[in-house]
Order: C-alpha cells, then sequence, then structure tokens
C-alpha cells in the first residue's frame, strides 16, 4: 500500500520560510518523480515543483528562485524548501508521486498515481 505524507505546513510571515516535507513508502522511490501541487480556496490545483529520478528539478515560474525542491531516496522523502513567502502562496500543499516520469506531462496532476492529505500553508501579512 502506497503511502505519501506531508509535514511541515503552519503558519508564516511574509518574506519568510517554510519547509515542506514527503515521506513515502510501499512502493520505490528512487524510480517516482515527485511533485508538489497546491490548491487555494475556490482556485484550481496547480503545479508547483517537480523532481524526477535523475534529479532533474522543475518550478513553476512564480516560485522559481524561491523554493527548492529536493529528494533524498535513501529515506524515501522529498522536500520543498520555501523562502520569500508571499501571501499568494498560501494554500494546501500535496506531494504526488508518478512512475512514468513523462516530461512533457509533468506539470499536469492527471499524470500523478498517488497523492498525500495535503499540508495546509498559510502566509499572513
Amino acid at each position: 500500500q502506497v503511502q505519501l505524507v506531508e509535514s511541515g505546513g503552519g503558519l508564516a510571515q511574509v518574506g519568510g520560510s517554510l519547509t515542506l516535507s514527503c515521506a513515502a513508502s510501499g512502493l520505490t522511490f528512487n524510480r517516482y518523480t515527485i511533485a508538489w501541487f497546491r490548491q487555494a480556496p475556490r482556485k484550481e490545483r496547480e503545479f508547483v515543483a517537480a523532481i524526477r529520478w535523475s534529479n532533474h528539478m522543475y518550478y513553476r515560474d512564480s516560485v522559481k528562485g524561491r523554493f527548492t525542491i529536493s529528494r533524498e531516496n535513501a529515506k524515501n522523502t522529498a522536500t520543498l524548501q520555501m523562502n520569500s513567502l508571499r501571501p499568494e502562496d498560501t494554500a494546501v500543499y500535496y506531494c504526488a508521486a508518478d512512475r512514468n516520469g513523462i516530461l512533457s506531462s509533468i506539470r499536469d496532476s492527471n499524470t500523478y498515481d498517488y497523492w498525500g492529505q495535503g499540508t495546509q500553508v498559510t502566509v499572513s501579512s
């Protein structure tokens, strides 16, 4: 049984930082693309960042230079370091895993096979 469990969300001030973690079990972690998506109230879920098995990383434009995705295969974990937070970063953040790793669909939530339950990130001014 595959499980993805996010942690590290919470309340941050504008300009502050948070670190999200995704702990995976029940899958061969180093073969999966791991991504972070987010969903704000009354908005659609959107791609934030992804890291392939090759360690190539991909980001949405609005988080480039502020967020960093990483993975530690030996611990079956992925991390999203979020700096210089803005109010528009407020959302529920989800970790997702994709076995196929097709580059052309890496930003498409429908690509992903497994999802975590989400963790709330709130950025206040």
